[in-house]
């Protein structure tokens, strides 16, 4: 026990929490804003992967860090586009186009990384974001300079969507499209952008893996978290603030069940299996999700598809 609570009080565990939480804090964010508009979006998953090979062969193939970051975003709009189209322009299921754009966008990542490195024994690496010394605040000079936009992020989320008329417009055809209609918005437009926007933040978070937590790209390197981020939203209720705090919870779990690990001691006491200590993020998740979405409020109109002159 006391081992446990000297892990806890250290600096260096706290400074993996943060990073083990960046990537679900930019895919949760993600996720929320193309809910917020109506529209679950099951790609994260692919969309995640696909950004984290662009953004890595970006720099590899010679653009700054920032362009790599900035092309993952960009593949990552494309593919929300094209989720769009499909949800939104042409009102198809929106659970079967967003696991079939996961299925696409992981294929074509594992084609492309095939064709482009087709003799390599292990993944090429490329030169990281570096950690921000020069900021001398604890915990977070530690991380990289894609931690600090994650968490910038989420106040500018909230401000969005809760004091600006575009963050209504979003949240009203979430809420009621007709209503949104009738004052004169485009419910397609909205619903579109919102989630190009978001999957752009999907698409960075992939991004976070391969140019600051890793340097290079594996596969099965996005490792379920895009299931994830769609969880955390419901834990959230759909607020930025409470996806926050859910990620670093989730992350919490997954930094202490490594050390634990590493420990190898066992709890208490008691020796457990390390199988135990790998399913304690997981489990912990399943249990908050259980007790906050019995009382979250969830969007009316998430996941009905919505045209034009109905009522």
């Amino acid at each position: 026990m006391t081992e446990t609570l000297d892990l806890l009080m250290s600096a260096p565990f706290w400074v993996a929490v943060l990073r083990m939480a960046t990537p679900l804090i930019l895919g949760t964010l993600g996720v929320l804003l193309c809910e917020r508009a109506g529209v679950l979006n099951l790609g994260i998953e692919g969309i995640m992967v696909a950004g984290a090979f662009i953004g890595w062969l970006a720099v590899y193939q010679g653009a700054p860090l920032w362009l790599g970051v900035a092309a993952a975003a960009a593949a990552g709009a494309a593919l929300g586009l094209l989720h769009g189209l499909l949800t939104v322009t042409l009102s198809l299921s929106q659970h079967v186009s967003g696991l079939g754009i996961t299925l696409l966008a992981t294929s074509l990542s594992s084609y492309a990384y095939r064709v482009s490195f087709p003799k390599v024994d292990k993944p090429p690496t490329v030169t990281p974001f570096a950690p921000m010394e020069w900021l001398q605040v604890p915990v977070l000079s530690a991380q990289t300079p894609l931690t600090l936009l994650a968490l910038a992020l989420v106040p500018l989320t909230a401000w969005v969507l809760y004091r600006t008329p575009l963050g209504l417009a979003v949240r009203m055809v979430g809420e009621n499209p007709a209503a949104a209609e009738g004052q004169g918005l485009s419910v397609a437009g909205l619903r579109i952008g919102a989630i190009a926007a978001g999957s752009a933040l999907m698409g960075v978070a992939g991004a976070f893996l391969t140019l600051a937590a890793f340097n290079a790209f594996f596969f099965d390197m996005v490792n379920g978290r895009g299931w994830v981020c769609v969880a955390l939203v419901v834990f959230a209720s759909w607020r930025p603030g409470k996806a926050l705090l859910g990620a670093l919870l989730f992350a919490f779990f997954d930094a202490l069940q490594l050390r634990l690990q590493q420990a190898g001691g066992g709890v208490l006491g008691v020796e457990l299996p390390y199988q135990v200590y790998l399913m304690l993020p997981y489990a912990m998740a399943i249990v908050a999700l259980v007790v906050m979405a019995r009382r979250a409020a969830y969007p009316q109109a998430l996941m009905k598809p919505y045209r034009k002159g109905e009522r």
